[in-house]
């Protein structure tokens, strides 16, 4: 299979491209990381969100210790061809590490940031290290 399609992104000088993610059936955006080259080709291969850890500098699984796997349902590339957009059942409606539906539950009001989304799982029994 040809990989021409990997070469149409425009990849950061570090070989990144960031990633929206968002749950097909809710139109929730998610969360945001970054994919590399490798990671994009899994994900197809796949069917499964894999992306680039920046902090762990490899590769990650979504839901490798979670649980939480996203089974990817589109995947749409930008005008600009440098930012992907990930369309995705979150398995167990959660995506975030702390617990939480989503990676966005602050919300600015007046100045300060407010949690505005609960807890569905704490993340001591998501993540036993």
């Amino acid at each position: 299979m040809s990989e021409n399609w990997l070469n149409k992104v425009n990849w950061s000088k570090e070989g990144l491209v960031p990633v929206v993610t968002q749950e097909v059936s809710s139109n929730s955006v998610l969360m945001v990381a970054w994919m590399d080259r490798d990671a994009l080709k899994l994900t197809v291969e796949t069917g499964k969100a894999v992306y680039w850890s920046r902090s762990r500098k490899r590769l990650w699984s979504k839901g490798e210790e979670s649980g939480h796997i996203q089974n990817i349902k589109e995947i749409y590339l930008d005008c600009d061809k440098d930012v992907l957009l990930l369309m995705v059942e979150q398995v167990g409606g959660i995506a975030c590490h702390t617990g939480r539906h989503s990676c966005f539950f602050n919300r600015l009001e007046s100045k300060q940031w407010v949690v505005v989304a609960q807890t569905i799982k704490d993340p001591k029994e998501i993540y036993r290290k």
